[in-house]
């Protein structure tokens, strides 16, 4: 996996979650951001993480072995990540991968599967994480070839322009369940998924 980057933009400001941080939020013991790290950690990929200047997140991640960036301007939306990332890629790395840290079902193995079947594509295309029945999700392989997108990337869309301008280079992979469109914005959204879980 040396070859191999995730990223987990977590620089966001949690505005619908009513004063509260959805990635500090308990999950299993630990906060929400801490184990998502952990199971990037576990592929064996080098892991960024994005924080804001000054977060508190920060604290929840000093003793693992992943590289924070911070970023200047998160008011910008989830493409300050992706600029702020951009430099930092080596020329080695072949494809990043984008794990959204409010998707609590999301593994390690799912992750390392989604590496593991880019690696088998002979042309490199851009990887999607799906639903079982297609409906398309996260996380999102993106190939080297689309790291000069990155920079230019605006908003609170993340990937979503360079998904849809190479959408005819796009492959799904389907995770079990609903894990690939799960994701915990409100306290609502919170609840539901304690009660399930």
């Amino acid at each position: 996996m040396n070859n191999f980057a995730i990223l987990i933009p977590a620089a966001g400001s949690s505005t619908r979650m009513k004063g509260r941080d959805k990635l500090l939020e308990d999950v299993g013991g630990e906060p929400l951001l801490r184990r998502v790290v952990k199971r990037a950690i576990a592929t064996g990929a080098q892991v960024f993480v994005t924080l804001p200047v000054g977060s508190p997140r920060l604290e929840v991640l000093a003793d693992l072995a992943v590289t924070t960036v911070l970023v200047a301007d998160p008011e910008t939306g989830m493409s300050a990540s992706f600029r702020a990332i951009a430099p930092k890629l080596a020329k080695s790395i072949k494809a990043l991968l984008v794990a959204l840290p409010d998707m609590p079902d999301i593994t390690g193995q799912d992750m390392a599967l989604l590496l593991s079947a880019f690696a088998m594509f002979p042309d490199t295309p851009i990887l999607r994480a799906a639903t079982p029945d297609g409906t398309a999700g996260h996380p999102v392989v993106l190939p080297q070839w689309t790291f000069k997108d990155l920079p230019k990337l605006q908003g609170d869309t993340g990937p979503r322009d360079i998904l849809k301008k190479h959408a005819d280079k796009v492959a799904l992979i389907p995770l079990t369940d609903d894990r690939a469109i799960l994701d915990l914005d409100t306290p609502a959204d919170w609840a539901k998924w304690r009660a399930r879980a």
